[in-house]
């Protein structure tokens, strides 16, 4: 597990994060409805050639969850551009996984963070996006978050289970499912979801283009909460065509494929 010993206060709240390794830094964005934990297979190996900086989004993870907090895509580039400023780095690796993909698009075309390298896997970056499922706790969260208890763990499991390709074991299920139980966790993981809203990328996606500094998208191909055609055509916008297809990985590449990653990274 990694270990987040620090805190940030961003606007009066706190936000966890940590950091392993030394040499050029680099920033590792976890998205939704994971945490920096998402990183545990991977920070370490990368650790042995950057410095690496990791952290809870607001309102996940270990950063603090309160009642109606906004811990929406349009307040998290601004933390993200703030703890930058705090950690003093002016222009490091980004390596960013679903909202944490649309977390450092907003930050670079709205707040003008600049970075070395971007890495995206599996990105929220381009439309449409958003299930079903998303739609319907945004229509009625309460009722989600009156949920017994056990109603709710049963729906976190599969909803988690849901992202990945491979089917994920007890513990690994019970990393990604801690933050969000309890009754201010589960309140917190509906809280996030009824704040989705594509209006955060729509902002952005017209100002798409290809890069001066790298950038490289690794999408898996059995990814079934964004399309692998979402990131061809995120791909055409942002790296001429180029995209990294990931066999037998979904959605949450940490897991199925961590390899591919630290391979990607480390190339």
């Amino acid at each position: 597990m990694l270990s987040l010993n620090s805190r940030f206060k961003y606007k009066g709240q706190s936000v966890a994060w940590g950091c392993l390794g030394k040499g050029k830094p680099m920033v590792l964005i976890h998205g939704t409805p994971f945490s920096s934990q998402v990183w545990r297979k991977i920070a370490p190996l990368l650790g042995q050639h950057y410095k690496v900086y990791f952290f809870d989004l607001l309102g996940y993870g270990q950063s603090e969850k309160r009642e109606e907090q906004n811990v929406s895509l349009g307040v998290q580039n601004n933390l993200l551009t703030a703890l930058l400023e705090f950690w003093g780095l002016d222009q490091p690796e980004l390596v960013c996984h679903d909202f944490g993909g649309a977390t450092a698009l907003r930050a670079h075309f709205l707040n003008g963070i600049q970075f070395s390298r971007l890495t995206l896997i599996d990105p929220v970056a381009i439309a449409p996006w958003g299930s079903p499922f998303v739609q319907h706790v945004r229509q009625y969260e309460k009722a989600f978050t009156d949920l017994p208890a056990y109603a709710h763990d049963a729906l976190l499991k599969a909803y988690l289970q849901g992202a990945a390709f491979t089917k994920l074991s007890d513990a690994t299920l019970g990393i990604h499912m801690a933050p969000w139980q309890g009754e201010a966790g589960q309140a917190a993981f509906y809280r996030q979801i009824s704040q989705m809203d594509q209006q955060y990328t729509d902002e952005i996606e017209g100002l798409y283009s290809v890069c001066s500094n790298p950038v490289q998208i690794l999408w898996g191909e059995q990814d079934e909460w964004i399309p692998l055609a979402q990131g061809q055509k995120l791909a055409e916008r942002l790296t001429a065509g180029k995209l990294i297809r990931v066999p037998e990985s979904g959605h949450l590449m940490q897991e199925d494929a961590p390899e591919a990653i630290v391979a990607a990274l480390l190339t």
